[in-house]
């Protein structure tokens, strides 16, 4: 059966998104800020579950139509074939987002939609009053430039939670933007992977599952796996499949380090619940203290930005002291994600390449440094008055 899915993301994401979907079989339709539209079958939306590292949700796309007023929405709401997954027992909760549309008011959008969804499997089942007491199908209308979208959720928990971290350090990095990091770092099995601010080890641990081929969804549960179109079959042979592919030999090999002993242990059980610590060195050490070892390595990091750990001058001093170790490791490659607008000159070094991201709803940028560094032209730069990029 042909299913037109979508998957959302944090903002940044969405080219590294689109080429995990073709990698699925996907066929790509429209990719907007934070989400992807594509057409599947019930194996897709399996896989898209399971193997997606950077998706936040993924929805089965029910219909999209321009509304102008409360009746646009009841109408185009009812003309969907909402008996295709619902039935009538069925539980079906609606929630949503209204942005730039006439239509902003997101209690009374829920409350038409979920009328409109009434009225329209009343006239199915025969039934006035719903019991809502089985399978859970959540909707979700997102409303944007006055043209809706009308969906159900497949995921029910994010994605990005993987189920290797109940618990995590003082300002967890999402699982998703760890691995969106360590794919544009590129994790080789001849190169050396460190996280020099590890925390409860996301990057490595996310570094270590592309390495060695180990799908993000493993070891969690999803809605859909309730929703009787998609049978416990389908979904006990895709993980089958899944742990089948797991490159169980690898050589990768990461370092994980931190100079908060505390935090360590947590990394520790998480790479051990992810089923990939044989592959991950987690130690205490002070990243302004590293040191390049006799090997190719790669740098990937995410360090304090002064919105929740250290205050701005602590974090500016960081980041020079940074910029003077990370200058031994030359020619490794470094990756840097940071909200400060100014580390380029903090860090004494113009980036290579500068890819805008968000931490959640904090705006950053990942500052990638891939080619080998001139000392005396980064110098001669880092004393220019116009060091800071416009974007």
């Amino acid at each position: 059966m042909k299913i037109r899915m979508v998957a959302t993301c944090l903002f940044g994401l969405e080219r590294l998104l689109g080429e995990e979907i073709d990698k699925i079989g996907g066929k790509r339709v429209e990719t907007m800020d934070g989400r992807i539209t594509f057409d599947g079958d019930e194996s897709t939306l399996v896989a898209a579950n399971l193997r997606l590292r950077c998706a936040e949700r993924i929805f089965i796309w029910m219909g999209s139509f321009p509304v102008y007023s409360f009746d646009d929405l009841f109408e185009g709401t009812k003309a969907l074939p909402w008996e295709r997954y619902v039935g009538k027992t069925d539980c079906f909760p609606v929630k949503g987002h209204a942005i730039q549309s006439r239509l902003y008011s997101v209690p009374d959008c829920q409350s038409i939609v979920k009328k409109a969804m009434v009225d329209r499997l009343s006239g199915v089942y025969g039934l006035r009053i719903f019991p809502e007491e089985g399978v859970k199908y959540q909707v979700e209308f997102f409303i944007f430039k006055d043209n809706a979208t009308l969906m159900i959720d497949t995921s029910g928990v994010a994605l990005h939670k993987r189920g290797y971290r109940p618990a995590s350090g003082e300002a967890p990095l999402r699982e998703t933007l760890g691995a969106a990091i360590a794919t544009i770092a590129r994790p080789k099995e001849d190169v050396l992977f460190w996280d020099p601010f590890c925390g409860s080890g996301t990057i490595a641990i996310e570094a270590a599952m592309i390495a060695t081929n180990t799908a993000p969804g493993l070891l969690r549960s999803f809605a859909a796996e309730e929703f009787p179109l998609f049978p416990r079959a389908l979904w006990q042979e895709a993980r089958e499949a899944a742990r089948a592919d797991i490159i169980t030999d690898s050589h990768f090999e990461a370092y994980a380090s931190d100079i908060d002993g505390d935090v360590l242990e947590k990394a520790r059980a998480n790479a051990a619940r992810a089923g990939v610590d044989k592959h991950i060195k987690i130690f205490r050490a002070d990243a302004r203290d590293i040191r390049k070892l006799d090997r190719r390595g790669t740098v990937a990091c995410n360090p304090p930005y002064g919105e929740r750990m250290m205050t701005q001058n602590e974090v500016e001093a960081l980041y020079r002291k940074i910029g003077m170790a990370f200058e031994r490791l030359s020619p490794w490659q470094i990756y840097v994600l940071t909200s400060a607008e100014n580390f380029e000159r903090l860090y004494g070094r113009r980036a290579d390449k500068v890819r805008k991201l968000y931490n959640g709803m904090i705006p950053c940028r990942l500052y990638q440094y891939f080619k080998p560094q001139n000392r005396e032209s980064d110098r001669k730069v880092s004393g220019n008055v116009n060091f800071g990029r416009k974007r």
